[in-house]
């Protein structure tokens, strides 16, 4: 991977299809549903972006992008991406992509195991959370295990926080708890392993002050910036991306939910500072990722 010939490095996409075969019962009202919340037409006639046409969209644009799967099967019954599949994808298209995976917390040892094997032998650089659709909060201990298997490995974690528009709409949320993902938990866990890298993921409503509060008091944490439209990010927000922050900010589109397209398109229109966008864009993303 060239860094200095990207224009940016979009810390925040998803590996959706294929997976396993056939959907899932319940994976087509899903995807229709973030379709809908997104104003996006992928996932509502089967248009998910597989991993190599998500390479090839970014290798145009001259975006690096970090991809990882969501483990999710214990909660939703969606079978997850295999770990191994989308670091081998993302290993055949190295010059722009960088593989994180995913694993449920809730397995425990196996997880810490498959943790460190994905990492020794695939170059996985990071792990994927989301508490909402994980069903668990972050700093419940049966987590740490995992935790300190990928601290010792010196990998990344990133956490989804707040509401964006997963389940949103559905019946029941899909039984999605909006609580588990409140940011505030991850102080906790940011104590607990100060040498593990945490990313805040998305602008965190309804707790957004939480989560800026969290990364300036903790030097590991940071926070990427997807799951939104920048042109809907709380003044607080762009506040502190242009200040106390700004070498903790990081570019992530949510591919496929929003396209880093329109996530750039809305970021040139909001009061960044000159000097600051670069390190949103790329640079920030560049030394986190040590690439």
């Amino acid at each position: 991977m060239n860094i200095d010939d990207l224009v940016a490095i979009d810390i925040h996409t998803h590996a959706e299809e294929p997976c396993c075969g056939p959907r899932d019962d319940g994976y087509d009202e899903f995807q229709a549903g973030m379709a809908k919340y997104f104003r996006n037409p992928a996932g509502a006639q089967g248009m998910l972006p597989t991993v190599q046409e998500t390479a090839a969209y970014y290798r145009e644009r001259r975006i690096g992008c970090v991809i990882f799967p969501v483990d999710a099967e214990r909660e939703t019954g969606f079978r997850r991406y295999d770990n191994e599949e989308v670091a081998r994808i993302a290993a055949e298209n190295s010059d722009i992509m960088i593989p994180f995976a995913s694993i449920d917390p809730a397995k425990g040892k196996a997880g810490a195991r498959e943790a460190r094997r994905l990492v020794r032998e695939f170059g996985v650089k990071g792990f994927k959370f989301h508490p909402t659709m994980q069903g668990f909060y972050p700093n419940d201990r049966m987590a740490y295990p995992l935790y300190e298997a990928i601290q010792e490995e010196g990998a990344i974690t990133l956490f989804h926080t707040g509401q964006t528009g997963v389940g949103a709409g559905l019946r029941g949320g899909m039984a999605m708890r909006l609580k588990f993902s409140n940011p505030i938990h991850l102080d906790d866990v940011a104590v607990d392993f100060p040498d593990m890298p945490i990313i805040l993921a998305h602008p965190s409503f309804p707790w957004q002050e939480e989560a800026l509060s969290v990364a300036t008091h903790k030097p590991n944490v940071y926070i990427d910036m997807s799951g939104w439209s920048p042109k809907y990010f709380p003044p607080i927000l762009i506040q502190y991306a242009n200040s106390l922050l700004k070498h903790k900010m990081l570019f992530g589109s949510d591919w496929p939910a929003i396209t880093p397209d329109r996530w750039l398109s809305d970021f040139a229109n909001i009061a960044i500072k000159d000097e600051v966008r670069p390190l949103i864009l790329k640079e920030n993303a560049r030394k986190l990722l040590k690439i």
